[in-house]
């Protein structure tokens, strides 16, 4: 298959999308609509109380974000707004909601227009509310895919899940769907309904509580804490992996003969070189620890430095759903594909260390006093229990001795309190999201994604255009030139919005 088979495909074409205000949504609706400009119409289900309002989220949110400079440049001001109105149509709806939220006679209409679905839409938070991830991850992927069933000339719903929704498990994680009821914890049997039926005792006995107790926790601490417990129970760590992994099994129970789709990227990074390199919104996974380091505020963490972190870029990832949906046109079977790079080009933990020195010490954070920040690496610890240790001996001990002392003298410590407190607390934050990855020994097989990336060999060299391959990336120069300083600056712009 040569590459322009990729965008001769959409020609033509009525795709809806879910989740287009999200990262990857982004990516896919510029993409679409830079490759085919010939495109029918992309629907864009976005999460509003009329149609004024959802053209206006798509317009702030989606269209107006840099990944369309190239567009805007194309087409000039007014012929933008004009290719964009011929081709992109807003829709008012929900993903939680049956039909999508759509009334009937738009679903009517729909139903006779559609070709494709693509099935973005999540809440990615790793400590969500557990009645707001069911509801998003795993309810929005059945409830889009009934509507896919519903549309007579559905040629593919695509999903894109997660690779972990494997979750911590060691050895080779196969592209292989998972099983109605299939949990991570031998002898256990999940029940979607039971699920459902639990958050609403909880929250039931919660309001009951809360009439005499003016002291009960909030329902949205509830719902976390819920969830979290949930996840742990089943065996994932965390409530956004556990929600997706329902969600698959969700969409194997209603898909029928449905041609189905599921995309599994790994740690979604920064654009690669597509529309530009280091486009990214949002601190997502390991960017957070990057932000840390770049302010010296990780001491310390867990892991090793010869671990393999599993990344793939954000444009790669878009690509290869491209390319999964054009290969599996109408095709009557469900494929998996891990979108990952551990086999094919794997990073470790020294290379992205290495990198983020390299440009911070070119690049050094200036003190208010004018001077620059010294960069130090932080110290791993091998495991959790010396991590514990160290924790218990530079900030616990010293914090309940200020906080003794600052009780006995009226508060005069209590700004060292304060600070020292604040930096525990981050520190235990940072470890418990990523604790379960620290020392994860899994690797994700690309059986299904090799295959698919050797459709895209052509003599000629147009599998540029729809890149998905790894192989060819340099760790370093990516995170030292394009990673590294797309995070920084997304968390300065971030930052200055908040002052």
């Amino acid at each position: 298959m040569e590459s322009s088979a990729v965008a001769e495909c959409l020609r033509d074409k009525c795709i809806l999308i879910t989740g287009s205000t999200g990262y990857l949504g982004k990516l896919l609706v510029e993409k679409i609509l830079r490759v085919q400009p010939a495109v029918k119409k992309l629907y864009l289900l976005v999460r509003a109380p009329d149609a004024m309002s959802a053209e206006q989220r798509v317009l702030s949110e989606v269209i107006g974000k840099d990944p369309f400079n190239l567009l805007r440049e194309k087409y000039g001001i007014t012929g933008f707004q004009n290719f964009i109105k011929e081709k992109v149509v807003p829709l008012a709806g929900d993903i939680m909601a049956s039909h999508l939220g759509l009334d009937n006679a738009r679903v009517d209409a729909l139903s006779e227009e559609i070709d494709v679905i693509l099935n973005v839409a999540a809440t990615t938070s790793f400590y969500e509310r557990y009645d707001v991830a069911l509801a998003c991850n795993a309810l929005g992927a059945r409830n889009a895919c009934q509507f896919a069933k519903k549309c007579l000339n559905m040629k593919l719903f695509l999903h894109v899940s997660t690779a972990y929704v494997a979750g911590t498990q060691d050895g080779l994680l196969l592209e292989k769907a998972l099983q109605s009821g299939e949990t991570l914890r031998e002898g256990l049997f999940l029940d979607v309904e039971a699920e459902l039926q639990l958050v609403e005792n909880v929250k039931n006995d919660l309001a009951i509580v809360k009439k005499t107790d003016s002291s009960a926790p909030p329902e949205k601490s509830v719902m976390k804490k819920l969830g979290l417990e949930r996840a742990c129970h089943f065996g994932w760590p965390n409530v956004y992996a556990f929600t997706k992994a329902i969600g698959e099994t969700l969409i194997g129970q209603e898909r029928g003969d449905l041609p189905v789709v599921i995309i599994r990227p790994t740690m979604v990074t920064s654009t690669y070189k597509d529309p530009f390199p280091g486009w990214i919104e949002g601190a997502r996974t390991i960017d957070a620890l990057i932000v840390a380091y770049n302010e010296q505020a990780l001491p310390c963490f867990i892991g090793n430095r010869d671990d393999i972190i599993d990344v793939i870029p954000a444009d790669m990832v878009v690509n290869a759903t491209l390319v999964a949906m054009v290969v599996h046109w109408n095709d009557k079977q469900q494929v998996i594909y891990h979108v990952s790079s551990s086999l094919r080009n794997p990073l470790t933990v020294l290379v992205m260390e290495d990198a983020c020195e390299d440009y911070f010490n070119d690049n050094p954070r200036v003190l208010e006093n004018g001077k620059p920040l010294k960069n130090r690496r932080p110290y791993l610890f091998k495991g959790l229990a010396s991590f514990r240790a160290y924790m218990f001996l530079v900030y616990k001990v010293p914090l309940e001795m200020l906080h003794a002392v600052s009780m006995l003298f009226c508060g005069l410590f209590s700004k060292y309190y304060n600070k020292l407190n604040q930096r525990y607390n981050f520190l235990e934050l940072l470890v418990k999201l990523y604790a379960p990855y620290a020392f994860f020994k899994g690797r994700f097989d690309d059986t299904n994604f090799t295959k698919l990336r050797m459709e895209l060999e052509t003599e000629n060299g147009d599998d540029d255009i729809f890149n998905c391959d790894p192989k060819n990336i340099s760790w370093h120069k990516y995170f030292l030139h394009v990673h590294v300083p797309a995070v920084i600056n997304d968390a300065n712009i971030n930052k200055n919005r908040s002052e």
